[in-house]
């Protein structure tokens, strides 16, 4: 990373001319854009501002999509936004944003046109420096991640503005990374994963170069915070092509990065159906099945540590055996910390997961394997039946058994609206109490009264 800001860019000099696509020529119309976003473009054309629809909002729209946010860029800067929206709010420590306030909690972001000048590193465990300059739409679209999110709607005109050949690669299906890849990539390794995550989710090919320096850059991911990885993965887990994500983060050595347990065991491992492999990525296909029909029938999906758990079946299994051998409680309970210890000592900080998901994930790969080997011809015994995480524990071994075998299960089995239980030891006193206890009529008050203290208690004496 020693290379200078001009390095990165020196291949993007023929790009600095603009493409402009006018209406006739694109499908995106005013009429396509939320009402709030379309307000605040035109405030700000009103006031003397140039403002632009960008990034995700204006690729969903070309590719006919309703986007999930509607991002704006203008010349304006933070402060003139904020005299101009009284309602907002400036958030942003390396580049400062406004957020402005509508009803029904929304919220949309305008940020101010960036420079180039975001490349000297400002410390050790920093990948990106403090970036509080304010540049041009030229810069503005080369320093962004991919070409399709470097596209630049203006309202006034109705026109795309494309600096980067953004339009083409929407229009061929291809994933790019804006400038050299491996520098770009340098600058901000999460950039790797926007890139596979965008050809998940659009069915899009990486281009060549860029696929390539992917596949040479994963390990530059551990250069990224802990929590900001774990937040993107859990993007992708619940972006609803988990299972394309995977096959692509695990064939460009993401996941293996991301996971680094699996590493060995997809070598060493056999390439069929079984294989552990092959397993997680009917895990994802699962998962991914699972989100949806939660979303069709309007009910939570499953909380981060159920669904994370899911993920390191396959790994457990592999390191020890978990539900292909039997074990007694006691000896559970050691291998229990034996995978706790492990999780801690390896994703648990490598994602910055917080302990209590730790200790889910793993309370319920335990409870799975007691599910698995206390199953008899007709169900499960009354004494498992009767444990709280049993339902909890159920719909997980649903989730496994579609995944083992490749068979979909029943959807409602995936779809279960299950409460969180609390541990046993933790569940409210009243539980444990028998109903000939709660018929017994409480005993009658009696005061207390000491003998030996001098005025007795309160005054009063025996």
């Amino acid at each position: 990373m020693d290379f200078s800001e001009e390095d990165e860019f020196a291949k993007d000099e023929p790009l600095l001319s603009a493409r402009i696509i006018s209406p006739e020529d694109h499908p995106i119309t005013p009429e396509q854009i939320d009402r709030d976003a379309l307000f605040i473009l035109r405030k700000l054309a009103d006031a003397g501002f140039a403002g632009y629809l960008v990034g995700g909002g204006v690729r969903d729209l070309y590719l006919g999509k309703t986007p999930k946010d509607f991002d704006i860029s203008t010349d304006a800067r933070p402060g003139q936004l904020r005299k101009l929206f009284p309602h907002s709010n400036t958030i942003g420590r390396r580049f400062r944003l406004v957020q402005v306030f509508f009803k029904s909690s929304k919220i949309i972001e305008i940020s101010t046109l960036r420079s180039l000048s975001e490349y000297e590193l400002d410390g050790p465990e920093e990948v990106l420096a403090p970036n509080n300059t304010f540049g041009t739409l030229s810069e503005d679209a080369r320093r962004r991640d991919l070409t399709i999110n470097s596209l630049f709607y203006e309202i006034k005109k109705g026109t795309i503005i494309d600096y980067v050949g953004g339009t083409e690669d929407l229009n061929r299906g291809i994933i790019r990374i804006v400038g050299e890849p491996t520098r770009r990539i340098g600058r901000d390794p999460v950039r790797m994963l926007r890139a596979i995550r965008h050809a998940a989710r659009n069915n899009f090919t990486i281009e060549s170069e860029t696929w390539k320096a992917i596949c040479n850059s994963c390990e530059k991911l551990s250069l990224c915070p802990p929590s900001r990885l774990r937040d993107e993965f859990f993007k992708d887990l619940y972006g609803g092509v988990a299972h394309p994500w995977f096959l692509l983060a695990a064939d460009s050595g993401i996941f293996a990065t991301l996971f680094p347990f699996y590493r060995k065991i997809f070598l060493k491992s056999s390439h069929d159906g079984n294989s552990p492999k092959a397993i997680l990525a009917r895990i994802f296909q699962t998962i991914d099945r699972a989100n949806s029909l939660a979303i069709h029938q309007n009910i939570h999906r499953q909380p981060d540590f159920f669904v994370f758990a899911l993920v390191l079946i396959p790994w457990v299994e592999a390191r020890w055996q978990l539900f292909s051998e039997f074990r007694k409680s006691n000896t559970l309970f050691q291998l229990a910390k034996q995978i706790r210890d492990e999780v801690d000592r390896t994703i648990g900080t490598d994602l910055n997961l917080r302990r209590s998901l730790r200790q889910d994930m793993v309370s319920l790969l335990i409870n799975l394997s007691q599910l698995m080997h206390n199953k008899v011809s007709d169900g499960w015994p009354k004494w498992l039946k009767r444990k709280s995480y049993f339902s909890r524990t159920m719909l997980f071994y649903n989730f496994y058994t579609e995944a083992l075998t490749g068979e979909p299960v029943d959807a409602e089995s995936l779809v279960i609206d299950v409460p969180p239980q609390p541990p046993e030891n933790l569940r409210p006193i009243q539980d444990a109490i028998t109903p000939q206890e709660k018929k017994r009529p409480a005993p009658p008050c009696k005061p207390a009264f000491s003998s030996k203290t001098k005025g007795g208690i309160f005054g009063f004496k025996k």
